[in-house]
């Protein structure tokens, strides 16, 4: 049981920095934006909501309001929080059934 623990321990903690990463990253992105610098690609954004950081991402949109009108941007992102929900509800299913 306790590697189970450790294993879990490690699994949110690396879920616990990849959100503060893609949070990060809105909020470098916003600022490049605002002082009409280099931006961070939207590709890249995606792939840290893809990796496990909608959370952060969602946060980071609405904190900086940032990427909020950009809807084809936006409809990814709604895509790859609907795929994590079903994902966990299809994990969730199988595990405790």
């Amino acid at each position: 049981m306790e590697g189970a623990t450790l294993a879990l321990t490690a699994a949110l903690c690396a879920l616990a920095a990849i959100n503060v990463a893609s949070f990060a990253a809105f909020a470098i992105d916003k600022a490049q934006a605002k002082a009409r610098r280099r931006r961070i690609a939207e590709s890249t954004l995606l792939w840290l909501a893809l990796v496990g950081g909608s959370p952060g991402a969602y946060a980071g949109r609405c904190a900086f309001r940032h990427k909020t009108r950009k809807q084809p941007f936006v409809r990814r992102l709604h895509t790859v929080a609907a795929l994590q929900v079903a994902a966990l509800g299809a994990g969730a299913y199988l595990l405790l059934r």
